[in-house]
């Protein structure tokens, strides 16, 4: 894990350089905060207005967290069905790619109609986060190695049997290729519907903070919040790869990408 860590060290450095120079620009610059706020001054914003803007990204968080397992279960679900009867999978599959391709600020005022604030909320996200899961679970079941498929043909295997012992296992590195994607794009939907769903809802999220404050031109809580969201979408990056390490480490390639 040290070792996998260290890799990343150029980019711990030419982070802290990009932050000491923005910092410089502004002190040197004069900068008003509300054009341009230092590092320093986010920093601080974040601890004072930590109550609030915690608070929020629980929110969000709990709606990105709630629609990746979702997906989860119906991403792989109706790939598991996809692979069992290809009928199915001619049928339906061209419903999920134009959901996919509809840009998700277009669904969310829909959603508002007929829905709740925190289920449209809920379902942009979902959407966002299904078809990635569902695409590459359906890509790893059926690029399944041909000559294990015919030795258990050979050996009589049934069909669940061949699932169960074969197709899932052989799925898995491509099911986590788009876990890892999924799970951010949750982050990137919820954020996005938010913005669609504004206060509408009781509970308010990071994206309307944001809206929030840039009405009240306060730029710093603006980029208190977006450092908060990109901090949460590394943090789920980066354990679903750990994940996907623990879980393939001792038997596929693609764990020490």
């Amino acid at each position: 894990m040290i070792r996998r860590l260290t890799r990343y060290w150029p980019t711990a450095v030419a982070f802290v350089v990009f932050l000491l120079a923005w910092e410089a620009v502004v002190r040197l610059a004069r900068l008003p905060p509300f054009v341009l706020p230092a590092p320093s001054l986010v920093a601080t914003t974040l601890i004072t207005d930590r109550a609030m803007l915690f608070a929020s990204l629980w929110v969000t968080l709990r709606t990105t967290f709630a629609a990746l397992g979702l997906a989860i279960v119906g991403g792989s679900s109706l790939a598991i069905l996809f692979s069992q009867w290809k009928w199915l999978e001619r049928a339906l599959l061209p419903f999920a790619v134009v959901l996919q391709v509809t840009p998700i600020i277009a669904i969310a005022p829909l959603l508002l109609i007929y829905l709740a604030a925190w289920q449209a909320v809920l379902g942009c996200a979902f959407l966002v986060a299904f078809f990635p899961i569902l695409a590459n679970c359906s890509l790893g079941l059926a690029s399944t190695d041909r000559n294990l498929l015919d030795v258990f043909a050979l050996y009589g295997a049934s069909r669940w049997q061949t699932l169960v012992m074969l197709k899932l296992p052989a799925a898995l590195p491509s099911f986590f290729v788009g876990l890892r994607i999924g799970g951010g794009l949750a982050l990137i939907g919820a954020v996005a519907a938010e913005l669609a769903a504004g206060a509408s809802g009781q509970e308010t999220g990071l994206a309307f903070r944001i809206v929030e404050a840039g009405y009240r031109l306060d730029i710093p809580r603006m980029f208190a919040a977006l450092v908060l969201i990109s901090l949460a979408g590394m943090v789920i990056y980066f354990s679903l790869s750990a994940l996907s390490h623990r879980a393939l480490r001792h038997w596929h390639e693609s764990a020490d990408v």
